[in-house]
C-alpha cells in the first residue's frame, strides 16, 4: 500500500515541477515586459493557472508515452512506471489540472490569454507528443508550444498579441533548440530505444544535431537584438539590456560553434546544455531589470 506522503509526492513528480515552472517564469515575464498598469489579480491568476495548465499537460503526456518512458534509462523511475499512480488517476489528475488552468486564466486575464493556453495543450499534447515517433520535426513543433507561455503573460497583461510579445515568443522558441539538442545527444542511445526520431539517424546524426544547435543559436541572437531594431515606444531596451545581451550571446554561440566543430562531442554537448540552462533566466532576468529601471 502507497503512503499518503509518497503518493502526494508521485502526484507533484508527475507536474514535472522544473518545466512548469519555467512556462510559468516565462508567463509572468510576458506579463511584467508591459508597461500597461499592474493587475495583481491577473497576474495571480496566470502564474497559478499556468502552474495548473503545464502540469496537467505533463501528466497527460507521461500516460500517453508511458510504453517510451519505461524503455528509457532517464524517465523509467518515474512515478507512472514505477507504478505508484494508476493510469486512471493519471488521467484524471492532468485533465482536472488542465481544464482548471485554462478556467482560471479565462475567469481572471482575458480571453486571449486562455485560447493561447488551449493551444499550447493542443500542440503539446495531440500534435507534438505523437510526432516525436514519426519526424524529426516534432522537435520544432514541441518547440512552438514550449514558446507560448510568453506570449500568453503579455496577452494576459496587454489585452492581445503585439509585436514584443512576438519576439518573445521567438526567443523561447530558437533557445529551445541547442537546449534540446544537446540534450538529444547526451540521451541520443535513449531515445533511439524508445523509437523517437529527434534527428537523421546514421553517421551524421551528430553532424546534424550540431549544426541545428548552431543554426538555431544564431537566430536566437538575431531575435534577442532585434528589439533595438525596431519602434516599442515604452518597451525599447536601454543599455543594460544590451551589455548583458552580448555578454550572454557571446557565451552561447561560443559554446555552439564549439559543438558543432568538436570531433569528440560528449563534453561540448554537456557544456552547451549548462550553459543554455545560465543563459535564459539571466537573459529574461536582465530584460524585466532594465524594464524597470
Amino acid at each position: 500500500m502507497i503512503s499518503k506522503p509518497r503518493s502526494i509526492k508521485a502526484y507533484y513528480e508527475l507536474t514535472k515541477p522544473r518545466l512548469s515552472l519555467m512556462s510559468v517564469l516565462t508567463a509572468a515575464l510576458g506579463f511584467l515586459l508591459v508597461g500597461a498598469n499592474f493587475d495583481t489579480l491577473s497576474f495571480i491568476g496566470l502564474c497559478i493557472g499556468t502552474a495548473f495548465a503545464a502540469g496537467g499537460a505533463a501528466a497527460l503526456n507521461q500516460l500517453i508515452e508511458k510504453k517510451q518512458d519505461a524503455i528509457m534509462a532517464r524517465t523509467k523511475n518515474r512515478p507512472l512506471i514505477k507504478k505508484e499512480v494508476s493510469p486512471t488517476s493519471v488521467f484524471f489528475f492532468g485533465v482536472f489540472l488542465s481544464a482548471h488552468g485554462i478556467g482560471l486564466l479565462y475567469f481572471t486575464t482575458n480571453l486571449w490569454a486562455t485560447l493561447l493556453t488551449t493551444l499550447t495543450l493542443f500542440l503539446y499534447l495531440v500534435v507534438y507528443t505523437p510526432l516525436k515517433r514519426k519526424t524529426i520535426y516534432s522537435t520544432e513543433i514541441g518547440a512552438l508550444s514550449g514558446a507560448l507561455p510568453p506570449l500568453i503573460g503579455w496577452c494576459a497583461a496587454n489585452g492581445e498579441p503585439s509585436l514584443y510579445g512576438f519576439i518573445l515568443f521567438g526567443i523561447l522558441f530558437a533557445w529551445q533548440m541547442p537546449h534540446f539538442m544537446a540534450i538529444a545527444y547526451n540521451h541520443k542511445k535513449d531515445y533511439a530505444k524508445a523509437g523517437f526520431k529527434l534527428q537523421y539517424e546514421g553517421e551524421k546524426q551528430d553532424f546534424y544535431l550540431s549544426r541545428k544547435s548552431l543554426i538555431y543559436g544564431l537566430v536566437l541572437t538575431t531575435l534577442v537584438f532585434s528589439p533595438f531594431s525596431i519602434d516599442l515606444g515604452n518597451n525599447s531596451p536601454g543599455a543594460f539590456y544590451f551589455l548583458s545581451a552580448c555578454l550572454l550571446s557571446v557565451v552561447l554561440l561560443i559554446k555552439c560553434i564549439k559543438f558543432y566543430t568538436n570531433s569528440k562531442k560528449n563534453k561540448s554537448a554537456r557544456s552547451l546544455f549548462i550553459v543554455t540552462i545560465i543563459y535564459l533566466p539571466l537573459l529574461l532576468l536582465t530584460m524585466v531589470i532594465d524594464h524597470y529601471i
